[in-house]
């Protein structure tokens, strides 16, 4: 039988009155006293990247480099990548997966969004997840939104502000709201 980070992970609806729906708010309030501690005072890169690696619980790469502020609801499901850079002010909600690329580049302001609500009322509390996906060398703007469900191409280049509400291919610019793809990437630029 899957946990419910399982269930969570594979797109499965999340009954927010399950018992074992604690796991997720007891995870969450361990990371709110860890990233307290990354926003509130000052760190050099290494002692960020130990942070990131216990909010996440994963030896993340010391070739990334995170700007904080830095902020998740939840943590233990970001999954990142090598030489990544991501920018002051990211917001991950991450209880449905975010995977981010090698190499990839998240600009200030950046949110990414794993998790949705149901549309009726009654129901309004369970959450649907569905993973965010940000490929190799992809560069999202500044105030880029990410819904939930995407996945943006290797490369992909988004443009600041853009909503992000369907697939972004490898290798094209997007932007706009909602994002749409305006041209491919010039590789020799």
């Amino acid at each position: 039988m899957k946990t419910i980070l399982e269930k969570a992970l594979s797109g499965e609806l999340i009954n927010f009155k399950a018992p074992e729906y604690e796991v997720v708010p007891r995870i969450a309030n361990e990371n709110s006293q860890i990233l307290a501690r990354l926003n509130g005072q000052y760190h050099t890169d290494t002692q960020i990247i130990a942070l990131i690696s216990q909010i996440t619980r994963q030896n993340v790469s010391t070739s990334n480099v995170v700007m904080p502020p830095f902020n998740t609801d939840f943590g233990a499901h970001i999954f990142l990548g090598k030489n990544i850079f991501i920018n002051r002010n990211a917001m991950f909600v991450d209880l449905g997966g975010i995977y981010i690329g090698d190499g990839a580049l998240i600009g200030p302001n950046v949110t990414l969004i794993s998790v949705n609500h149901m549309e009726a009322p009654e129901q309004r509390r369970n959450l649907n997840c569905s993973a965010v996906r940000v490929g190799k060398g992809a560069w999202l703007g500044a105030n880029v939104t990410v819904l939930p469900g995407v996945s943006i191409g290797d490369h992909a280049i988004i443009g600041a502000g853009a909503i992000i509400t369907k697939d972004v291919p490898a290798n094209v610019v997007a932007v706009g709201t909602p994002a749409k793809v305006i041209r491919q990437i010039n590789l020799e630029k």
